[in-house]
C-alpha cells in the first residue's frame, strides 16, 4: 500500500530484488487488489483477488505480459498454497462452509478434496444465489447477489430484506458466515438481496474510494435503487422490506432509517456508527476516521452532515440494536444513543447487549441468542 493510514488503499503485488535493493510494481496497471502471493516458479507468481462479486486465482509473469485470470465460478478461493507443482486452496461460497479443493494450473478446474460438512449438506436444501445487476440513479451498473428460499415459487411472495455490508471498503463476495448466514437468513422465507454499492473492494479502485467522505451519498443511493428495482419483482412483497447490517452496515440501516422514505417495515443495525461526533472521540481507529471523515469534528467538515442522529428526527420505523460491551471499533455507547433516541421518539426498539462481545459475536452461546432475536424482531414486522 502506498498511503498511510488508508486501509483501503490499492494492495499492489512488488517484487524486491535482495542484491541490489531494487523494488518492481509487477501488477502495475492492475485496478484490484493483490492478496495472498505464492511463487511457482523462479518468473510466476499466483495470489488471489477480489474481482467482480467473487473471489478468484490470479497469475502474473516476471516476465511481462499482465495478470491472468486462472479460476472461475461462483465461488470464493483463497488462501492457496503451492507445493511440488500442486496448488490447494480453501473453497467456499454463500451456500458452502470452507472445504479445501485442487486447483489445475493448466484449466483452473477446481476438484474438491474435503468434505468435513457432507452429511449435514445432505438433509439441507440450499436456496438459489443469483447474480443481478441493476442500474443505479447515476447510470452505474451495480452488482448484487440474491438469494432465494428453498422451493423458492415465482408464483409467490415474499418479504425480502437488504443486506448492508460492512468495512465500508470490504469485499462483498461469496462469502460463508455463521451469523450474517445467508441460506438461513433465505430458509426462514425471506428473499436476501446484497448489494456490491459504491465503496466495496472488487469493482475497481475509483469505486472503492469513492465512499471517503460521502457516507450518505452514492452509496446509499445505490442501496435505495437496488431497494426500489427489488421491489418491481412481482415475487416481492413490496410492504414487507427489511434493511440489515454490522459495523459500516450497521451505520447504513441508521441512516437509512432517517432517509428510506417508507420503504422499509424492520431495520437490524449491528454495531453501527449513530454520532460522528461521539464516535470520533471514542474509536480505537482514530485514523481511520481522519482519512474517511477528513478529520477530528471540530473542524466543521462537511462529511458530518451524514451522521445518522441528525436525522432521529425521521425515524418511525422498529429497529433492533444489538451490540457489544468490548467493542472498542465502534463503541457500544454509539448503539446505546441510538436506543436512546428511538424509544425517546416512541419508535419500536429493542436493545441486544452482550457484555462478552466485540465488534463481531464469537461465542456459540451468544451466536444462538443474535440468531433467535434476529428472526424473532424481523418475523414480527416483516411476516
Amino acid at each position: 500500500m502506498e498511503r498511510d493510514g488508508y486501509e483501503a488503499d490499492l494492495d499492489r503485488l512488488f517484487v524486491y530484488n535482495i542484491k541490489d535493493g531494487s523494488r518492481t510494481w509487477i501488477s502495475k496497471g492492475w485496478d484490484f487488489d493483490a492478496a495472498g502471493a505464492r511463487w511457482m516458479d523462479e518468473n510466476t507468481i499466483y495470489f488471489t483477488c477480489s474481482h467482480l462479486g467473487t473471489c478468484q486465482i490470479f497469475k502474473i509473469s516476471l516476465q511481462g505480459g499482465g495478470v491472468l485470470k486462472v479460476t472461475e465460478g461462483v465461488h470464493d478461493l483463497g488462501p492457496i498454497n503451492l507445493n511440488a507443482g500442486i496448488m490447494v486452496s480453501e473453497l467456499f461460497s454463500m451456500s458452502m462452509a470452507p472445504e479445501l479443493s485442487s486447483v489445475d494450473l493448466k484449466t483452473g478446474a477446481l476438484k474438491q478434496v474435503t468434505f468435513i460438512n457432507k452429511a449435514i449438506y445432505n438433509d439441507i436444501k440450499m436456496g438459489k444465489v443469483e447474480e443481478k445487476y441493476v442500474k443505479t440513479k447515476d447510470k452505474k451498473d451495480l452488482q448484487m447477489w440474491v438469494i432465494y428460499p428453498p422451493d423458492f415459487n415465482p408464483s409467490k411472495k415474499y418479504p425480502a430484506l437488504l443486506f448492508c455490508e460492512g468495512g465500508p471498503q470490504s469485499a462483498l463476495d461469496q462469502f460463508w458466515s455463521y451469523r450474517w448466514n445467508m441460506q438461513m437468513i433465505a430458509a426462514k422465507g425471506y428473499i436476501v438481496f446484497a448489494p456490491n454499492r459504491r465503496g466495496v473492494s472488487g469493482f475497481g479502485q475509483e469505486w472503492k474510494e469513492q465512499i471517503s467522505g460521502d457516507y450518505g451519498g452514492k452509496n446509499i443511493q445505490d442501496y435505495l435503487d437496488a431497494t426500489d428495482a427489488m421491489a418491481k419483482e412481482t415475487y416481492i412483497d413490496a410492504n414487507k422490506m427489511g434493511a440489515v447490517g454490522a459495523s459500516y452496515g450497521g451505520y447504513s440501516v441508521f441512516y437509512l432509517a432517517g432517509v428510506h422514505a417508507g420503504r422499509f417495515k424492520a431495520f437490524v443495525s449491528h454495531c453501527g456508527v449513530f454520532n460522528f461526533e461521539s464516535e470520533y472521540g471514542s474509536t480505537e481507529e482514530l485514523w481511520f476516521n481522519n482519512k474517511d471523515y477528513g478529520g477530528p469534528y471540530w473542524k466543521n467538515l462537511p462529511s458530518y452532515k451524514y451522521s445518522p442522529h441528525l436525522m432521529v428526527d425521521k425515524w418511525t420505523t422498529p429497529i433492533l440494536i444489538i451490540t457489544g460491551q468490548n467493542d472498542f471499533r465502534i463503541p457500544y455507547t454509539q448503539s446505546m444513543e441510538a436506543f436512546t433516541a428511538a424509544q425517546l421518539k416512541g419508535v419500536p426498539s429493542r436493545l441486544l447487549f452482550f457484555e462478552d462481545e466485540y465488534h463481531w459475536v464469537t461465542k456459540p452461546q451468544n451466536a444462538i441468542i443474535w440468531q433467535r432475536e434476529f428472526f424473532e424482531w424481523l418475523d414480527t414486522y416483516l411476516k
